[in-house]
């Protein structure tokens, strides 16, 4: 037992080292100077337009002016950037930085909070890196409030990372989606999510995240899912009546509720008490889509993640399963998209490689979105769903400095957004 331990904490130290040598390297200090951007494109992310050339002044946290040329003033820095694209920082909507790839029970069960603080510190900044300037982590899983610690450390400059919108652990009903189920129940394994089992103890458990720091409040709605054929179901978990308890309490706190919710008949309750988005969305009613579009209520679809389960299933079995729910959620998907269900991209990265999660946007062309469409879902959309709309997800004077550039021209080939060439967030480089 000793062994063990000092082993486990050897590794909590040799990744601390590596999370500071990290933030050593890559959150230099802001900017001194004002900063000219210059590169062969510039996107309008609202329009479509490209600019050719593109230029951007930036002057300490915030843009100042953007154009195919802007004033260059005789203390500004020019940064060419070449024949990239300039457009916003990334926002992924959907994260999980305290996962890694790899059986989600076992780094629950084996790896300390410490650790898997430290990992989402590595997580933070990987997806900094691959230009996802903001993001909403949705849920610790089992992790608690630690990542209150990873969003302050962030914004005092501390670590490298995205601008975080966080929840704290999900809640969840006993015997629920995240239950510690199909385990010894003489352990009394301890589930991934917060218990709650009335509107009451919904109430209750929103004011100590709240306490703790939570931007926002994460529910499992719906799960597990079953396909048989072309009919999938999947089993509310909280009335209509107490999900509107939490939203009311949520919004007494100035917060808003994003739900995990699959299908139906859940979704269309968790729409009708009022939530901010239904993350994955396999299945919505007409109804449900219809109220969606007429409240703006987001659809995240999460793509990326099942076409990983798919392609890394433990058994042939699973990866069939996966691979229906997956052809399932396309077709539900293309429903969505013609009835006008507001999107905001979401990749639920974590169970694979945190940095790699910009294929979120290829699968939303790939499965009928336009490339501009998709950019908007991953800019200017998720930017509205984070509560952030005045102040990132475009290039525009007045706004925080969260800029990308990308290799080539997104608009005529979406995978651009996967070659990221330069990050600015907040005014200050971080990849160049």
């Amino acid at each position: 037992m000793r062994t063990q331990s000092i082993i486990e904490l050897t590794c909590a130290v040799a990744l601390l080292v590596a999370s500071a040598a990290a933030a050593a390297e890559a959150s230099p200090a802001p900017a001194a100077q004002p900063i000219v951007l210059h590169a062969a494109r510039l996107l309008d992310v609202d329009s479509g337009n490209l600019l050719t050339p593109g230029e951007v002044l930036v002057d300490g946290e915030r843009i100042v002016a953007v154009g195919a040329q802007v004033e260059h003033a005789a203390d500004a820095r020019v940064v060419d950037l070449g024949d990239t694209t300039l457009m916003p920082g990334l926002i992924d909507a959907h994260v999980h930085l305290f996962l890694h790839p790899g059986a989600e029970d076992a780094q629950t069960f084996n790896e300390s909070v410490p650790e898997r603080t430290i990992r989402a510190t590595l997580a933070a900044r990987a997806d900094l890196m691959a230009g996802f300037t903001a993001e909403r982590d949705m849920g610790t899983e089992g992790a608690g409030a630690a990542d209150t610690a990873v969003r302050d450390a962030i914004n005092r400059g501390w670590i490298p990372g995205p601008r975080l919108r966080i929840s704290g652990n999900a809640i969840d009903i006993l015997g629920g989606h995240e239950d510690a189920l199909g385990l010894n129940p003489a352990a009394h394994a301890l589930p991934n999510a917060t218990y709650a089992n009335s509107a009451d103890e919904l109430v209750a458990v929103l004011r100590e995240q709240a306490k703790l720091g939570a931007d926002f409040a994460k529910i499992y709605q719906t799960g597990k899912d079953r396909i048989a054929g072309n009919e999938f179901s999947t089993p509310y978990q909280f009335t209509e009546d107490e999900l509107r308890a939490a939203v009311r309490e949520a919004a007494r706190l100035g917060r808003k509720v994003a739900v995990h919710a699959t299908g139906e008949p859940g979704a269309g309750m968790a729409a009708r008490a009022g939530v901010a988005s239904l993350d994955h969305a396999y299945q919505l009613s007409d109804a449900t889509m219809q109220l969606m579009r007429e409240r703006g209520i987001f659809a995240v679809p999460t793509f990326a993640v099942l076409e990983h389960f798919a392609e890394h299933a433990a058994t042939p079995e699973a990866g069939e399963r996966y691979r229906a729910i997956g052809a399932y959620h396309v077709a539900q998907f293309k429903r969505q998209l013609a009835a006008h269900v507001p999107i905001a991209l979401g990749s639920d990265v974590g169970p694979f490689p945190h940095g790699t999660q910009a294929r979120e946007f290829a699968l939303l062309v790939q499965n009928g979105m336009t490339t501009l469409g998709a950019i908007q879902a991953g800019t200017i959309n998720a930017a509205a769903l984070l509560g952030w709309d005045k102040d990132i997800g475009r290039l525009r004077a007045g706004y925080y400095a969260d800029i990308v550039a990308v290799r080539g021209d997104p608009l005529r080939d979406i995978d651009a957004l996967q070659h990221v060439a330069f990050v600015m967030k907040n005014g200050t480089i971080y990849r160049q």
